[in-house]
């Protein structure tokens, strides 16, 4: 089951040999911290060290802008949102966050298999065996849920650069079409990746 999104990137580095379970804990705590870093000299601190984990990871520029170039106008459009209802400071505090957030999360997926964070999940999720639940599915499904975030984004920004070579990029339509379809042409290839392991039910 490893790599359905083909997100991971092989290496040795400290961060690759990182337990899955330790990378998980510690994306959750960084993201709380994240949010009680209260300004855009703290956030820039931790923009360093988020740079730091991924010369580390040695997973390479090119991997590592793929991880955060989906999301770039969707954080330009918060940053101007912010500006006019809460002023520049939080504005800036606030794409910050969400952009590190990202960033950190890109970090665990390019170093982490996906078998190995399903068998984190797994251990994790086995009280819910206690009310029925399988806790190997639900691994399943939070981590292609994961995996899938950052896939569907850059269909997104395919889509979007279609559109402004065809001169149509104000037309709704024309982006929410093929980005539907395209996203319904990875589940369905995922799902015929799923069947071929023996998870088609």
């Amino acid at each position: 089951m490893n790599d359905l999104s083909g997100a991971y990137v092989p290496g040795s580095s400290p961060l690759h040999r990182l337990p899955a379970g330790a990378k998980l804990a510690g994306l959750a705590v960084a993201c709380t911290v994240l949010v009680l870093l209260p300004s855009p000299a703290a956030l820039g601190g931790a923009a360093v060290v988020v740079a730091g984990l991924y010369a580390v990871s040695r997973v390479g520029p090119a991997a590592a802008w793929a991880q955060v170039r989906p999301v770039r106008f969707f954080v330009v459009a918060l940053f101007g949102l912010q500006w006019v209802f809460v002023g520049l400071e939080g504005a800036a505090v606030t794409s910050l966050r969400v952009l590190l957030a990202v960033a950190l999360a890109g970090v665990v997926t390019l170093t982490t298999r996906t078998s190995a964070m399903m068998a984190a999940l797994e251990r994790c999720l086995r009280p819910a065996a206690l009310v029925g639940l399988d806790p190997f599915r639900l691994s399943l499904l939070l981590s292609l849920t994961v995996r899938s975030v950052p896939v569907i984004a850059a269909l997104a920004v395919r889509v979007r650069e279609a559109q402004r070579a065809r001169g149509v990029e104000r037309s709704l339509r024309a982006f929410a079409v093929p980005l539907v379809v395209s996203s319904l042409r990875h589940a369905d290839a995922l799902g015929e990746a799923l069947s071929a392991r023996g998870l088609d039910d």
